[in-house]
């Protein structure tokens, strides 16, 4: 059997129960007693043990082991969570992390480096302290008049049946078995064929074995539980205690009645049915008959609810982030081929044919939306990975800081995602270090002493904002210019509104910091975040008040793949505007503003850029031009072109090397027709647009200073 796939499975759900794991225990340091968090940290470390020991991944489920131990003695009151176990539960999952990318890059885990290795000797020796001498068996004896049918402590018994399914899910029964010799020793198996059938009707994909296993161990119940927690759903797992009173086997015995007295005699080689107990079990069993008759009629409706959980969690499947990029990838090319069947369509000027590309066009743009909501993913996942940076960074900076998260369930692409992490990480560890005082100078200010790092996410205009800020010193302008001057970004005497004075701080090479840092001082940061967020077609804008904080906010497309467009054309060429930027489309009075770089749109003046002169084309513009009117980050401005072709499902290609530093470009698309279009970079044309309407305000302003004088 091929278990790459089963593996690969393996890793992603102990990586997911990692974070899990790093969650509840961010959470708990708040509230140390909350039970339902104590155990699903349990829960999580105990289901990573189980699933390596099915693999043979021997290492981790020894050192996973001692956690649980000292998680298991936490959940029963023996010890309780603080500062110092906290920290070390989440090196030990920062360790077992690193294990598990260790199987994810096809290592051996054989294979450790020895600082691997010293560091998990350094975990066990810290995780020992907090573990005990176990107090010695003190189960309870059996009462006198009730016969104690196990043999001696420390023997338990496990009577299993296994899910007709159980080998098309990946699971092998033998594997439960090297597992269980991890906890103890197994001494005797008796296999179950009772539901083998005929050889005929024999499916060899199903499942048909029950095992009655003798099992010695002084591993507690849910150590042993937790080896079936892949099989516990489909199958029938009962697990008896040492000493179990005899009315326990009764009941197993009771819900194995279809068996008849085989399964008392398995029982009784097993050697955990006592021999002088084996009468009275037999004559029990005619009377088991009827109690699982009885049972039978409850059945139901239990059935249904135990149906029901199936069914919604087989709705749920795990599919490779690279399958779905091939299923974009294929969603945009049917929409090229859609784009081009119309086109043909209207030229045809049959009804018919119209008609019916219309309605391909439709369902194409359906699939398209539903091929893009399968890799939407809720950005909280990220936001919360940021509970740990801000509290190990607060320990190490000596500053109490607390992280606040809104917005978490705003959705984007998985890509975008996945490329935000490092830009946001600067942002965060910038806020805490640059952007929160020391606590005495919040307490001169009239601060909290507690300083606030936010992360906030919301929709707007068919993307999605990201929002880092902190409560703060904030960013004094006049100290960025005179670093910047000392650096020589800037030059002497040279003029800047405050937005440019802040924004200088995205320079390569700037920093306010005096002094050099694990977390800053090198100048690579801010340039690295806004060099990120520009290759996800992005912006990145700051807002500051001296003394009250700071706010970096980020701008991105929800999808890097397609869009919906309009398309406009000047001359012979065609381009693209994301639809969800425009705003309208006017006429241009070209009378009025006859070399003159802005227009009065209702009594609002809007300045805006020739598309013809910003391309240098040499073609004759038309009697008639046409402005289209966008808007981005609450900056408006229009756009001239010659013709209006209409609404455009957009593919988004990515330019070369060549092309890819042009500006006012963000990318191109292929036509039905086969011609290729550019697509506009609208952030960066407004950009354009401010800055030459603050370079022109700057200009008159010198003139009229110099008038004066």
């Amino acid at each position: 059997m091929n278990l790459d796939s089963v593996i690969g499975t393996f890793i992603a759900e102990s990586q997911e129960l990692l974070q899990q794991m790093e969650d509840a225990l961010l959470q708990i340091e708040h509230a140390p007693d909350d039970a339902e968090r104590i155990n699903a940290i349990f829960r999580a470390a105990h289901t990573i043990k189980g699933s390596a020991g099915l693999f043979g991944f021997d290492s981790i489920v020894a050192f996973t082991h001692v956690a649980e131990s000292v998680l298991d003695r936490v959940r029963a009151g023996d010890v309780r969570f603080n500062g110092d176990l906290i920290a070390l539960m989440l090196n030990v999952g920062d360790h077992l992390a690193g294990l598990i990318s260790q199987l994810a890059s096809g290592h051996d885990l054989s294979d450790l480096p020895e600082t691997t290795r010293a560091t998990e000797a350094a975990l066990t020796g810290e995780l020992s302290h907090y573990l005990e001498p176990q107090p010695a068996n003190t189960t309870p004896a059996a009462a006198p008049d009730t016969p104690t049918p196990v043999a001696g402590a420390g023997h338990w018994h496990l009577s299993l049946r296994f899910g007709v399914d159980t080998l098309r899910n990946g699971m092998d029964p033998l594997a439960f078995l090297r597992y269980l010799g991890t906890l103890g020793s197994i001494l005797h198996v008796e296999p179950v064929l009772d539901h083998l059938p005929p050889l005929e009707a024999l499916d060899p994909e199903s499942c048909y074995l029950g095992l009655e296993v003798a099992f010695e161990s002084q591993a507690d119940q849910s150590a042993i539980e937790g080896a079936f927690e892949f099989v516990r759903e489909e199958g029938s797992i009962r697990i008896l205690p040492p000493q179990a009173p005899l009315s326990a086997f009764r009941e197993l015995i009771a819900e194995r009645a279809a068996e008849g007295t085989a399964q008392v005699e398995r029982l009784v080689r097993c050697g955990s049915l006592a021999a002088d107990a084996f009468e009275q079990a037999a004559q029990h069993n005619d009377s088991a008959h009827e109690t699982a008759t009885t049972r039978a009629a409850d059945t139901p409706e239990r059935a249904a609810k135990d149906n029901s959980r199936t069914s919604k969690d087989a709705n749920l499947i795990r599919v490779d982030a690279d399958k779905l990029d091939q299923l974009i990838n294929l969603v945009g090319e049917l929409i090229i081929a859609g784009a081009n069947t119309r086109m043909l369509a209207q030229r045809s000027n049959l009804a018919d044919m119209c008609e019916s590309a219309e309605t391909l066009s439709r369902l194409v743009e359906e699939v398209r939306d539903s091929a893009l909501t399968l890799r939407m993913v809720q950005i909280g996942a990220t936001f919360n990975r940021f509970q740990r940076v801000v509290r190990d960074v607060s320990r190490e900076i000596g500053k109490d800081i607390v992280l606040q998260i809104s917005g978490g369930d705003t959705e984007l692409d998985k890509t975008v995602v996945e490329k935000i992490g490092d830009p946001l990480t600067h942002l965060v560890r910038n806020a805490m270090d640059h952007g929160i005082e020391p606590a005495e100078v919040r307490h001169s200010a009239g601060k909290p002493l507690q300083g606030v790092v936010r992360l906030n996410a919301y929709h707007e205009a068919g993307g999605i904002v990201i929002e880092v800020s902190d409560d703060g010193g904030g960013l004094n302008p006049q100290k960025i210019l005179a670093k910047a001057t000392q650096r020589g970004l800037v030059s002497e005497g040279q003029q800047f509104g405050d937005k440019d004075l802040l924004n200088l701080i995205f320079e390569p090479g700037f920093s306010t910091a005096e002094q050099i840092s694990n977390l800053s001082g090198r100048g690579v940061g801010m340039d690295v975040v806004k060099r990120n967020i520009t290759a996800l077609r992005g912006t990145v804008e700051l807002d500051s008040v001296l003394g009250q904080g700071t706010c970096v906010r980020i701008r991105l497309p929800l999808t890097l793949a397609i869009i919906d467009g309009l398309l406009i054309g000047v001359g012979q060429s065609s381009y693209v505007v994301p639809l969800d930027m425009v705003e309208e489309c006017i006429e241009l009075p070209s009378a009025e503003i006859a070399g003159q770089q802005h227009l009065d749109l209702r009594g609002e003046v809007l300045p805006f850029i020739r598309l013809r002169q910003l391309f240098d084309d040499q073609s004759q513009p038309p009697r008639r031009e046409n402005v289209v009117v966008v808007r981005y980050a609450g900056i408006r401005a229009g756009l001239v072109v010659d013709q209006l072709l209409g609404e455009f499902q957009t593919v988004i290609k990515p330019l070369g090397k060549v092309f890819c530093q042009v500006p006012a470009l963000s990318g191109f698309t292929i036509l039905g027709s086969g011609a290729v279009a550019l697509i506009l970079d609208i952030p960066g044309l407004l950009t354009q647009v401010t800055q030459h309407a603050n370079t022109r305000i700057a200009g008159q302003s010198n003139a009229l200073r110099s008038t004066a004088q």
